[in-house]
């Protein structure tokens, strides 16, 4: 708390992304979001999901591009549990930017 104030709890949209997802699908869900919320979440777990979830960041980029908007995209690890297995993950948090 700062002061008197309470803290803000800004929720994210969170996109889940497997091996199996398609980058095209993920990107225009991921650009919806973005062009309503000034930021998203997308979390995937093992390389294909990552692979997938990366290539969807870049398509994205095209695809607000023409809006003039640019993404920033910060990863970082998270730890999700899996049929009752903890397993780490990424997370890339996707903001965007006006050109």
């Amino acid at each position: 708390m700062i002061g008197n104030t309470p803290k803000r709890h800004i929720t994210t949209h969170v996109l889940k992304v497997s091996a199996r997802s398609n980058p095209n699908s993920v990107a225009g869900a991921l650009a919806a979001v973005l062009r309503e919320r000034p930021d998203a979440e997308l979390q995937a777990v093992g390389a294909g999901a990552i692979n997938q979830a990366v290539k969807a960041v870049a398509i994205a980029r095209m695809y607000l591009k023409e809006g003039g908007l640019t993404l920033v995209c910060v990863p970082s690890f998270i730890n999700v549990e899996i049929h009752e297995k903890e397993r780490t993950g990424i997370s890339l948090a996707v903001e965007r930017r006006t050109d």
